[in-house]
């Protein structure tokens, strides 16, 4: 059986690519025990960065009602739940940014997985939308959680009740992605993200991914006190030494002499 969903590493970057064409990738039953299994060797990978996108000139439509309209009970919609948003808790959780590349449709499920990453990138006639009430649910996947952070309550309140989908300029106006491209081009540019990030030092970029995500998920306090935290280990590190000694010594235009004490 071909896989639906696969994973692959270069140069530190990590890739999920649902790989459903024929049905604008969207996700059977198959497919979505093979996310959560893409996102377990993500996690347990060590990544400079991750992507994750869509075959064909599609994100993700969903979940394939072809397939689920079988599967109707309550019991059928606990385990259509858990598998995906545990798959995204997991997501949220690694510790490399991760990046969605989005294609045609990001709808429904689609859209929960793209904001379930840090950032979104999206091509220029693509769509993106929650638009779950449509057929009279809701999300169930930490969607409208993480929409709320991104959007705050009203819109929030607003666009999943109205079943609001989005094109790629009305998104970047609503702070739902970050950058717009012209069609086929949003995996590339997210490519380019994901390097910059690659060319940096990991912990670092750990370390400001945990801050971003501390400012919008605690308290004031808290995030203040993690930012303060993660700090001093990294300001002693080998990597911000070295980094120091060589911004200085391109100031002096000479060496840093041994014997000046260093932090």
């Amino acid at each position: 059986m071909n896989p639906l969903v696969g994973f692959d590493v270069e140069d530190g970057i990590g890739q999920i690519t649902i790989q459903r064409p024929e049905a604008r990738n969207a996700l059977t039953w198959q497919a979505m025990e093979e996310f959560r299994q893409c996102v377990e060797q993500a996690s347990a990978a060590d990544l400079r960065s991750l992507l994750v996108t869509g075959s064909g000139g599609a994100f993700c439509a969903g979940g394939d009602l072809y397939e689920l309209d079988g599967y109707l009970t309550r019991l059928d919609a606990v385990r259509l739940s858990t598998i995906m948003a545990d798959a995204l808790d997991r997501l949220e959780a690694i510790p490399a940014p991760t990046i969605a590349a989005i294609e045609g449709p990001a709808l429904g499920g689609g859209a929960e997985i793209a904001v379930a990453c840090d950032l979104r990138v999206m091509a220029d006639g693509a769509a993106l939308g929650m638009m779950h009430v449509r057929l009279a649910i809701s999300p169930a996947w930490g969607g409208g959680q993480r929409l709320l952070r991104l959007a705050g309550y009203a819109r929030t309140l607003e666009w999943l009740a109205g079943g609001r989908v989005f094109t790629a300029s009305e998104a970047l106006a609503a702070g739902l992605v970050s950058r717009i491209t012209a069609r086929g081009q949003s995996l590339a540019e997210a490519r380019a993200i994901a390097q910059l990030f690659a060319a940096q030092d990991p912990a670092a970029v750990r370390a400001a991914k945990r801050i971003a995500r501390a400012g919008s998920s605690l308290p004031p306090a808290e995030a203040f006190r993690l930012e303060r935290e993660v700090f001093p280990e990294l300001w002693a590190a080998a990597a911000h030494r070295e980094a120091s000694s060589a911004f200085v010594a391109r100031r002096n235009h000479r060496p840093r002499p041994a014997d000046i004490p260093r932090p």
